[in-house]
């Protein structure tokens, strides 16, 4: 990202002066008074208008005015969006990517929206998510498809699909996404941007929720940049009291780790899944260039994997769609089936026949998952894959509203296209897509780096190496903010 001084911002200043940078540019740009915090948030409701239309990307219209922050805070002035998957900033109106909710708000802020606010950051939005975030497509009936910048017949992925799909464009830097089976990763992907799945507890759930999804579930961002992420991670990956899963910060940090060369590491790469569905040879391919990059950085790649059972992944997944459609039976106005998606017919009906006996097997599932990816990263420090298995989708190829389905056979029809992530949902461990590649088509390509439970700092070091081996920050998609 360009590193512009205070004589580089015009008098009105332009879109371009705006996407051209991150958001520690931004930050950076404000604090010297190259350009004022007011500046930057008009320029980014400028660019949010210039793309949407186009994208589809906002549950609902730009928050006027912005939400509050702390002009204090490290990313003081930077202009983000939060994602519509539940209660998560005070007084705003969620519906969860569904038309089944309405006229229902926020009445406390989500920890990490507590961070946010803190950070700086600036809210002026809320973006699109399939519904119940169920799905890796962001196609809701509530609010049509999601398109994507670099071909608009092509999804997003989902569950952050708003999200990514803005921060692609040049919208904003940094946009709230989270993950209980890729949904950060998977956009991420979709849409040629960063998308990190911190370690379980490394970012709070709170204060509703003492672990959300029996911990598959991860908040955070999707990005533009490692620098980014690494910055935020600090700024909000605190730990938080009172929660069940908590880590503690790494000394000096994320940010400074990206600084300081690994050593040589030792990295498994797959490139095929555990559930033995085809990967397209592109895909497949920028995997393999990402182990080369890798080998020429000075690190030990060789082809390996963790021996997991795809059945057991399916198994623990239904932790999360069991958690959502019981958070969603006991909410004080429970959604009216009449206006609920098919697939999502289904969860809630076997969300309330499921017992003690169901929720057990899924929990052991989920500690045989957990236990073979945390040995096989014994012997490994970093595990290379693709994000998912195919190109970006063609709108309607993952329908949420067919019927016939049960949550096993969603989760698996899902799983098909995103085979790669949910392992590390179950697991806990960090995980990140990166955008190292893009096909003959010019669709982004993503590659996921894993590290073991709690080295987000490694993660991020050695995603840093790659983002100097295989830069992607002059790749821009059509739909973009500057472009005419």
């Amino acid at each position: 990202m360009c590193e512009c001084s205070a004589n580089a911002w015009t008098d009105t200043v332009d879109l371009a002066e705006y996407t051209s940078l991150d958001a520690v540019g931004l930050s950076r740009a404000i604090r010297s008074g190259a350009v004022t915090a007011d500046q930057v948030e008009r320029l980014a409701r400028r660019a949010v208008a210039a793309v949407n239309p186009d994208l589809n990307a906002l549950a609902r219209p730009l928050f006027e005015p912005a939400l509050a922050y702390d002009a204090a805070g490290p990313f003081a002035g930077v202009p983000f969006l939060i994602k519509d998957s539940g209660p998560f900033a005070r007084g705003v109106h969620f519906a969860l990517g569904s038309r089944s909710i309405q006229g229902v708000a926020a009445q406390v802020d989500h920890e990490l929206m507590v961070r946010f606010r803190a950070a700086g950051l600036v809210a002026i939005g809320q973006t699109t998510a399939p519904e119940f975030g169920l799905n890796f497509a962001t196609e809701p009936l509530r609010t049509g498809p999601t398109r994507n910048p670099w071909s608009l017949d092509r999804g997003v992925g989902g569950s952050s699909g708003g999200a990514a799909a803005l921060v692609a464009a040049g919208a904003v830097p940094i946009a709230h996404a989270n993950d209980a089976a890729g949904s950060i990763r998977v956009p991420a992907a979709c849409c040629g941007v960063v998308g990190l799945k911190p370690s379980r507890g490394r970012t709070p759930s709170g204060p509703l929720a003492g672990e959300a999804g029996f911990g598959l579930i991860g908040e955070f961002a999707i990005t533009r940049s490692i620098r980014d992420a690494a910055h935020l991670l600090d700024a909000v990956g605190a730990p938080s009291v009172g929660e069940k899963y908590t880590l503690p910060a790494p000394v000096p940090g994320h940010a400074a780790a990206i600084q300081r060369d690994p050593g040589r590491l030792r990295v498994a790469l797959l490139p095929a899944p555990w559930s033995g569905v085809p990967v397209d040879a592109q895909v497949a391919a920028v995997a393999v260039a990402a182990g080369r990059s890798l080998e020429w950085i000075g690190h030990s790649v060789e082809q390996d994997g963790p021996d997991l059972d795809p059945t057991d992944i399916v198994e623990a997944e239904m932790l999360a769609a069991l958690t959502t459609g019981t958070a969603l039976l006991r909410a004080p106005r429970r959604p009216d089936p009449a206006q609920l998606e098919a697939v999502s017919r289904v969860v809630l009906a076997e969300a309330a026949a499921a017992s003690a006996l169901d929720v057990a097997a899924a929990i052991d599932a989920q500690n045989r998952v957990t236990r073979t990816i945390g040995h096989f990263l014994t012997r490994y420090d970093i595990l290379l894959t693709p994000t998912v298995a195919q190109l970006p989708l063609p709108h309607g190829t993952l329908d949420y509203n067919e019927a016939g389905h049960t949550t096993r056979s969603w989760i698996r029809r899902i799983l098909e296209f995103g085979p790669f992530t949910a392992p590390f949902n179950v697991s806990g461990h960090p995980a990140i897509s990166l955008p190292l590649g893009q096909s003959r088509e010019g669709l982004p390509i993503g590659v996921q780096l894993v590290a073991a439970y709690g080295r987000d700092d490694l993660l991020l070091q050695v995603a840093a190496q790659l983002e100097q081996a295989m830069p992607w920050s002059a790749r821009l998609p059509p739909i973009h903010a500057d472009q005419p």
